[in-house]
């Protein structure tokens, strides 16, 4: 973000005039109605499912009423039958809507999995245990739900719908469950089952399961726990108040770690965050503002590291370089496991989406190993993590999963657990952190530079820029150097990204729609240091405007 965006109170405690009203949110949650006619407050599936906030209508009771029936239905024409695994992180919302959620599951007589002792469930330990339930079966397959909003602010709440596949759902599955949401919320909700809450719990379709036990159980068959173990590395974490909050002292106790929660506070306002670049509360791992306490702790461990509010993405605190970019341990985590996974796949892929690090690239050439380059969803790597063909799969906000040491899937949706306890192996195997094997790899392949800048745009501009073509942008040179590539297709597996990608020899360019807010995204990186990244940044937008206002 650009400096003068930054807020006064970022990287600072939380002050308590901005903590949310949790009472008021919540009713928010059952009194406001969704208005139909209005796009902002009508179910919408983005990359991560249906997000918004009861203030402003756009997540209510309603929405998960309907979005819940949706899926029963789309389950029914799927023939899915089997059960479905239903969790939730902390945010404050996602409470009523698992509730919510269940008396309409119920009613539709879906056999629903909610976790043992009604704990929080982070995302990968949804998508692992319908991977496990699903493993030889042909049929009466398992489906999943995760009720989170991911890091985003504690008066956000979203709702995740995970298929049989154990990943996020494809827009072939999100269009189908929204468009039918849609009409269920027009038509005032009629067409929808429901039964109270009382008798959902009490129905003979709902079950317990005990997800901490069994994610827990077999993290030991796709991390080293015997090296971290026995190299006595330090380890510290901070769940962010999140939902695998409760898992970390069993896996230290389970597999005999020298592992320090250093905090398993829970509370809905997140009052414990330090705040984030723009003066909210977010539980975003990758922000070193919101990582205040963690990195403030650096020096009392080996490695550190921390996870979003439902543990699908990591932040990796090292000793040697603090709070790594996510891109830098990206690069860090693929050199290091393409070469110590020998049961893997000889030709198993590296995975990557557009606006991920060029590091990845030269550290997979340099392994021999083909480069799949997708367009910004996680859903993109599903399949070829369920058969082996990908051995990893990530993207630069910070979310990854990998294969199981044995070169079958693990989880098909982002795992930030295993991210993190990843670096202690990187630290007991490697003998030095992740921050110093970044230095090293820096050394041979060149340093580079990040960045992300929001400009303007209004909504026929986004439009157009979903759509660019190629031929649209004019420009030869992109900071001094001829420009090399113009895609507006994911290499990988020629995908529309959605946007264009604009590469030179040292330096390249994303820019893509925001799905949200009147802006686009960019995306740079540099190889040439501080001063040509800002001008890759700087002629970005130059080429983004010129396309946008030439006739059409």
């Amino acid at each position: 973000m650009s400096s003068e965006r930054i807020s006064p109170l970022a990287g600072q405690p939380a002050p308590r005039q901005i903590l949310v009203n949790v009472p008021r949110l919540i009713t928010a949650y059952y009194s406001n109605r969704p208005d139909p006619g209005i796009a902002e407050q009508k179910v919408a599936f983005g990359t991560s499912g249906h997000r918004g906030c009861s203030f402003q209508s756009s997540f209510n009771e309603w929405h998960v009423l309907a979005i819940s029936q949706a899926i029963c239905e789309y389950r029914k024409r799927q023939g899915i039958d089997g059960p479905l695994f239903l969790g939730m992180d902390t945010h404050a919302l996602s409470e009523p809507a698992v509730a919510s959620a269940l008396e309409v599951l119920a009613a539709n007589r879906v056999e629903v999995m909610l976790a043992q002792g009604d704990e929080y469930t982070p995302t990968p330990a949804v998508s692992h245990a319908i991977l496990c339930y699903n493993r030889g079966r042909q049929s009466a397959l398992a489906d999943g739900i995760v009720i989170t909003p991911s890091h985003n602010p504690p008066d956000a709440g979203g709702f995740k719908y995970n298929p049989p596949n154990g990943g996020p759902a494809d827009t072939d599955v999100t269009g189908w469950i929204q468009t039918r949401a849609n009409e269920l919320l027009a038509n005032g909700l009629r067409g929808i089952s429901r039964v109270s809450l009382d008798q959902a719990r009490r129905s003979s379709t709902t079950h317990r399961h005990d997800y901490v036990a069994a994610f827990v159980g077999d993290l030991g068959n796709v991390i080293d726990m015997g090296a971290i173990r026995g190299a006595k590395i330090r380890m510290g974490v901070d769940p962010l108040g999140g939902a695998g909050v409760h898992y970390w002292a069993p896996i230290a106790e389970r597999y005999g770690l020298d592992l320090t929660v250093v905090s398993d506070e829970v509370d809905p306002t997140f009052r414990f965050m330090t705040v984030d670049w723009d003066g909210r509360i977010r539980m975003d791992p990758s922000s070193s503002y919101a990582m205040q306490r963690l990195i403030g702790l650096k020096d009392r461990f080996d490695i550190a590291f921390g996870c979003d509010t439902d543990h699908d993405r990591h932040g990796i605190v090292t000793h040697s370089a603090g709070l790594l970019s996510p891109n830098h341990y990206l690069s860090v985590a693929i050199y290091y496991l393409f070469q110590n996974r020998p049961l893997w796949r000889r030709d198993a892929a590296v995975g990557k989406t557009v606006v991920s690090s060029q590091m990845i690239d030269r550290v997979a050439a340099k392994l021999g190993r083909r480069l799949y380059e997708v367009p910004v969803g996680f859903k993109w790597f599903v399949d070829g993590m369920l058969d082996g063909s990908l051995g990893f799969g990530g993207e630069e906000s910070a979310g990854a999963t990998f294969l199981r040491r044995d070169g079958s899937a693990w989880t098909t949706d982002k795992d930030g657990i295993t991210a993190a306890l990843l670096a202690a192996e990187i630290t007991a195997c490697m003998g030095r952190d992740p921050g110093a094997v970044y230095r090293e790899l820096t050394s041979e392949f060149g340093e580079c530079l990040n960045a992300r800048v929001d400009a303007p745009a209004t909504a026929p501009q986004k439009t157009l820029l979903g759509r660019l073509s190629p031929e649209r942008v004019k420009s030869k040179q992109l900071a001094g150097e001829p420009i090399q590539t113009i895609l507006t297709q994911a290499p990988g597996n020629g995908a529309a990204i959605g946007g264009l990608k604009v590469i030179a020899e040292h330096g390249w360019f994303a820019a893509r729609p925001s799905g949200t807010e009147d802006i686009y995204k960019v995306y740079a990186e540099s190889f040439r240091g501080a001063d040509h990244l800002q001008r890759v940044l700087a002629e970005a937008q130059a080429i983004v405007g010129e396309a946008l206002a030439a006739p059409q």
